[in-house]
């Protein structure tokens, strides 16, 4: 899919230089044009290159407490390449990422845009922000988050996945817009998989087959292998769609919105066959055994609304959505319960030079008294170290779920040195991540000195990942 839209944009600037005189924006005075393809004289064409080049040093605090022979430093390079090409009518964009790693060109976004007067129409691989707030917003549900490391948390954009849309949007007057918005496959949130970034909730299901062996190792069995059964999600099934519509009334600027999507975080259930098992002597009749992981993704429909005005010198912003599952009673297992989610945020400069971004954000689970907390259990007894993980995925879970995200910053040497102290802090579980950084900046040459603080309950958010804490330099170059 990813080649197929690089291709397409591909052809798009292609059509565009072989159709016009090649330009820089200048105008053209001999007189010789070629026709548009939506009538006219064709504006010249304007191609841009850009992107910046890092190189970083990223360690983990744990890992040089155990000497230099456990310490690695990651892989140094990175960087960024931006190419667009356009007229006054459409362009073509396509950002890439480079690395060193198996896959060392990988794709940030790449679309196409058309212009017809006060409609916008775009297609290819999109990262797109609904919602008023500064990060991790409500109703800014498009794009999924890449959480496989937390080690660059200093820009949304960086943690959002692209994905493959149509999105229209039309000007209705100066101050109103209305959108559409077409996503035909979906895409989860990331999580790793193996390492030291693997969630903590995520690790008994990663470990119940070896559950199952050590279980079995006590009656001298073998018991059946767990399958993973996980559904295709490139399907039109997985399809989703959204509209929005933003207008300004008086001071405040307004937005309503309305999606219909799926969860991105997977609904776990787990299939048990009964099994005949053979101790000799003895032979136990059938019982169940689980036999099968099932991830699936619930759909949902969210209805928002976000606001935003400047009052009192603060420039404040605010969501609030509903998000809709089909877990009507709130007892059925395998599907989340329906929740309401609420942002409230703001920014203003304080004294000395010294600005405050604060942000909280909270989700309500609604019916959570439906929710049983029962484990899943073997019939033959297995080791008491064993972890088991719950039959709802919503089990032994707080009904609201709390985060403040704040940052203090602060310049010197005329906007030269920036100091930066960011936090994230999660009221239920009382876990946090705290980054604080210094930013050096001269002309298009920047250098940041930054940590990673994880702390709190182990079973928190943050807190899970405490083990991770890191320090991390970054000299950029950007063009």
């Amino acid at each position: 899919m990813k080649r197929i839209i690089v291709l397409a944009v591909l052809v798009v600037i292609a059509g565009f230089l072989n159709a016009q005189e090649f330009g820089f924006g200048f105008g053209d005075d001999s007189g010789d044009s070629n026709d548009s393809v939506l009538g006219g004289n064709a504006a010249a064409l304007t191609v841009t290159v850009g992107g910046e080049v890092s190189a970083s040093l990223l360690g983990y605090v744990d890992d040089f407490s155990k000497g230099a022979d456990h310490t690695r430093l990651g892989d140094v390079f990175s960087g960024k390449l931006n190419f667009s090409a356009g007229t006054s009518f459409a362009d073509g964009v396509i950002k890439l990422n480079l690395q060193t790693t198996p896959e060392p060109v990988s794709i940030d976004e790449a679309y196409v845009r058309a212009y017809f007067g006060d409609l916008e129409i775009e297609g290819g691989l999109r990262k797109l922000t609904w919602g008023k707030a500064d990060s991790f917003g409500p109703l800014d549900v498009i794009n999924p988050l890449d959480y496989s490391e937390l080690t660059d948390l200093g820009d949304l954009m960086n943690l959002k996945i692209a994905r493959p849309l149509i999105h229209a949007s039309y000007r209705i007057g100066s101050f109103s817009k209305i959108e559409a918005l077409f996503v035909p496959t979906f895409e989860p949130l990331r999580f790793a998989e193996e390492g030291r970034w693997v969630p903590a909730q995520m690790k008994p299901l990663y470990q119940m087959n070896d559950q199952l062996k050590e279980a079995g190792k006590i009656y001298g069995i073998e018991l059946p292998e767990i399958s993973v059964n996980v559904p295709d999600i490139s399907t039109v099934k997985y399809a989703q769609a959204g509209a929005r519509f933003t207008t300004t009334m008086g001071p405040a600027d307004i937005g309503l919105q309305y999606y219909y999507g799926y969860l991105t975080r997977p609904a776990v259930t787990v299939t048990f066959t009964d099994t005949v098992i053979n101790i000799p002597p003895i032979t136990l009749p059938p019982i169940p055994l689980p036999t099968a992981i099932n991830f699936d993704y619930n759909p949902y429909h969210q209805i928002g609304v976000d606001w935003a005005q400047i009052l009192f010198g603060f420039n404040v912003r605010a969501e609030f959505a509903a998000n809709i599952t089909y877990d009507f009673n709130g007892d059925d297992p395998s599907v989340y319960n329906p929740s309401l989610l609420w942002s409230l945020g703001f920014d203003r400069d304080l004294v000395w030079g010294i600005n405050l971004n604060f942000q909280c954000n909270e989700s309500i689970r609604l019916m959570n008294d439906k929710i049983k907390n029962d484990k899943l259990s073997f019939p033959i007894p297995i080791p008491m170290n064993i972890d088991l993980p719950f039959l709802d995925i919503e089990a032994d879970t707080n009904v609201t779920s709390t985060q403040i995200i704040a940052a203090i910053t602060k310049k010197f040497f005329r906007d030269a040195l920036e100091t930066r102290i960011a936090v994230m802090w999660g009221i239920e579980d009382q876990d946090f991540l705290l980054i604080p950084s210094i930013i050096w900046t001269r002309d298009t040459i920047s250098l940041e000195l930054s940590a990673g603080i994880f702390g709190g309950d182990k079973e928190g958010q943050f807190g899970q990942y405490k083990d991770n804490s890191f320090l991390k330099a970054v000299l950029t170059y950007s063009f």
